[in-house]
């Protein structure tokens, strides 16, 4: 797939003191830029950068974040979470995928990198250093963690803070195949690469700006050569007719292509969105028939599948991942103590303990000194 590139760029006024700004902008020589003096973004969008169509991901603000960068994810309220952290550091996204919960959460369509890099690196830091338990921290919930990659460079910073301490695992969580910055880092082990994974036939009709499913994997195995852990997250899982022969061909696909036993992780999560968001994916893809089926309201007041359904679909995604990659640690993201136990036969007592199974997992693959 080819790199992002902008149409035109809004600099808040601050950001021309930050050295990431001109690292950025080195990088998207040719683009119109546009000062922009306002102090956050929502000033940003009341100068006109807000534009009702998809057109508006061709343009790119760059800001200060003024806020706290470590964060708690939005999982963290569930009855059983995982304990991830997550940094964003960018915001929104260009792959355009039908489902993508951006669509309602963010107010802004534009494309927008954080600048203060060094201030996130710093909290970073900092909560690793505080820490007494093995922090993961992931950068994939506001933007794909690679998507801008090629802009920003920001992956070969990250990358060696994690790797010069002992309790942090860094998760990149991408749907790309953009690592190119990758290649040659000293990681020592404590990265994961990431892919989010569905079906051929989701990927070719629901995803269809991103990495193709062979592009992901492909990407896989070169960061499984360059010393990398990998995951893998089928999420959201979308049911429809075939839906069975789709995924299980899917996972047998990647384990067949991959080493499982560098694998730290597979997670499950099945299709959640808002009323709202369900209205804008039947507004801008008339085509799709994700916001059709069997919903029930759930968790924070998002429509969901009927439990059995769900339930059936983690049942089966278990089987064919035990059956190709017995060891891999597999896990639900967003569900209750009792899906777990119907779909799994067992489940995690709490939080605490599933952030200690899954720090296991990552570890058990060898730390590099």
């Amino acid at each position: 797939m080819m790199p992002y590139r902008p149409k035109e760029i809004l600099v808040q006024e601050q950001c021309w003191q930050d050295p990431a700004t001109h690292e950025i902008l080195e990088k998207l020589r040719g683009v119109r830029i546009d000062t922009v003096r306002n102090a956050d973004l929502r000033a940003a969008v009341e100068a006109g950068v807000s534009v009702p169509d998809a057109n508006s991901r061709d343009t790119l603000i760059l800001m200060r974040y003024p806020g706290k960068f470590v964060k708690n994810c939005q999982g963290s309220g569930a009855e059983i979470c995982c304990g991830y952290l997550i940094v964003s550091y960018a915001w929104n996204c260009h792959l355009g995928c039908s489902y993508c919960v951006l669509q309602s959460y963010l107010s802004n369509d534009a494309m927008v990198i954080c600048t203060n890099i060094d201030a996130l690196l710093a909290e970073v830091e900092e909560a690793l250093a505080r820490s007494t338990r093995t922090l993961r921290i992931g950068t994939g919930e506001l933007a794909d963690s690679l998507a801008l990659d090629s802009i920003t460079h920001y992956s070969r910073r990250l990358i060696p803070v994690f790797a010069s301490h002992t309790n942090g695992i860094l998760e990149l969580k991408t749907k790309t195949d953009q690592i190119a910055n990758l290649e040659g880092l000293n990681h020592r082990g404590r990265t994961v690469l990431s892919w989010s994974m569905n079906s051929r036939r989701i990927c070719d009709t629901e995803e269809r700006r991103a990495a193709t499913f062979d592009e992901r994997l492909a990407a896989a195995v070169r960061c499984q050569e360059w010393g990398y852990k990998l995951g893998f997250h089928f999420d959201p899982l979308i049911h429809y007719d075939g839906w069975e022969a789709g995924y299980r061909e899917a996972v047998e696909e990647i384990f067949r292509t991959v080493d499982p036993g560098r694998v730290a992780w597979v997670s499950l999560g099945a299709l959640r969105f808002t009323p709202h968001l369900r209205e804008l994916i039947q507004k801008r893809f008339p085509e799709s028939r994700v916001p059709y089926g069997e919903f029930v309201p759930g968790h924070h007041g998002k429509l969901r599948y009927f439990r059995p359904i769900r339930e059936e679909m983690y049942r089966k995604m278990r089987s064919w991942i035990r059956a190709a990659a017995p060891d891999v640690f597999v896990y639900l993201c967003m569900e209750s103590g009792i899906v777990w136990e119907r779909s799994f036969g067992e489940r995690p007592q709490c939080t605490a303990e599933l952030c200690q199974r899954l720090a296991v997992s990552a570890q058990r693959l060898g730390i590099s000194d």
